[in-house]
């Protein structure tokens, strides 16, 4: 049995909790300081938790912040870091507040993301090592989870395949081993670039593939293209898995791992629903990104269209409209706040 500590009380953290009880580990999931009213009304609510609609067993515990120091007072196993791409300096400064006279335990992160950082691409695993370094920790092994893994699915146990990445993959394997379930089915990889940079620019992507009921044709009625879609869909998706292959071997990682479950895999679930692929539709019916927010999501983050505008001058930068025909079009669609169109010619 290993001491488990999930920081963040969100719909993934607390999900990812059920395959770590279900081993008979020592499970805790420690809120942040912005989570205190929601873990209060969580207990007042008999542990049914509102993003999930799943009771959270009593074997998991769940801890309010002002409890954040006593759960790292002994000895843990592993960190699971199951916060917002937004919180990573928060939780640097926590982590080193703890840690700084202390090996710090192996990590897990469940957050995703992809940034700019002096003119480069940065992953959010790379970031996390990078404000960690700067205070002064330098032993640090960061691993990442990838996959088509929805919080809700997981919540409730149904079969889910995921790859847990590490650059030393007897870490990966270590903690892949810790977490299998006959139901949380994990594998292991070293190229954990290629695993984040799939889990990143996947939204992108899905936004791109859930267009496709729009984009199929021009003349056609909404009927017509309601039963025919899947035709343009299934163009997309080729293309997407194509120029996956290329972004995430321009970020150094490997060709392979967008075949697999934190690519394909993760692109399949993403654009079968969800707030990317509808935004795609949205925009795919002819709408443009800020009338698409302002009138159907206004207050629904959409990942990809946050990713497009934070690495869209770089990818443009980097390259053309022959390379990457689909995600710039994307990304441009969004960052100019124009009506999507594609380059079909320039698609391979």
């Amino acid at each position: 049995m290993s001491k488990i500590v999930i920081i963040g009380a969100g719909a993934m953290g607390t999900a990812f909790a059920f395959p770590c009880l279900d081993n008979n580990h020592d499970i805790n999931i420690v809120g942040t300081h912005l989570e205190n009213d929601f873990i209060d009304q969580l207990n007042k609510n008999n542990r049914l938790h509102p993003g999930l609609n799943t009771e959270i067993p009593q074997g998991i515990n769940i801890l309010k912040f002002d409890q954040f120091d006593a759960i790292f007072k002994s000895n843990v196993d592993l960190i699971v870091l199951g916060i917002s791409s937004k919180g990573i300096e928060w939780v640097a400064d926590q982590l080193f507040r703890i840690y700084n006279n202390k090996k710090l335990p192996d990590i897990l992160m469940l957050t995703k993301g992809l940034s700019i950082y002096q003119n480069n691409y940065e992953l959010l695993v790379d970031k996390l090592e990078r404000l960690l370094s700067s205070k002064g920790i330098k032993e640090i092994n960061i691993s990442a989870v990838g996959g088509p893994c929805l919080a809700t699915g997981l919540a409730n146990r149904v079969h889910s395949s995921v790859v847990i990445a590490n650059k030393d993959v007897s870490t990966a394997k270590k903690i892949a081993s810790m977490l299998n379930t006959n139901y949380y089915h994990t594998s292991f990889s070293d190229d954990l670039h290629g695993v984040e940079v799939c889990a990143a620019v996947k939204n992108i992507f899905s936004m791109a593939v859930g267009a496709a009921k729009g984009l199929c044709s021009k003349n056609a009625s909404n009927e017509i293209r309601e039963k025919n879609y899947l035709n343009t869909a299934s163009a997309l998706i080729k293309q997407s898995v194509q120029e996956m292959e290329i972004f995430v071997e321009h970020l150094k990682g490997k060709k392979e791992t967008v075949k697999g479950l934190a690519g394909l895999g993760d692109l399949y679930v993403s654009s079968g629903g969800g707030r990317n692929s509808k935004m795609g539709s949205y925009i795919g019916e002819g709408m443009t990104f800020s009338e698409a927010k302002k009138s159907k999501m206004e207050k629904v983050t959409v990942e990809g269209a946050d990713l497009a505008i934070e690495i869209g001058k770089k990818v443009n930068e980097d390259f053309d409209k022959k390379k990457l025909p689909l995600m710039l079009g994307m990304i441009n669609a969004i960052i100019e706040d124009k009506k999507l169109e594609f380059d079909w010619q320039y698609f391979n």
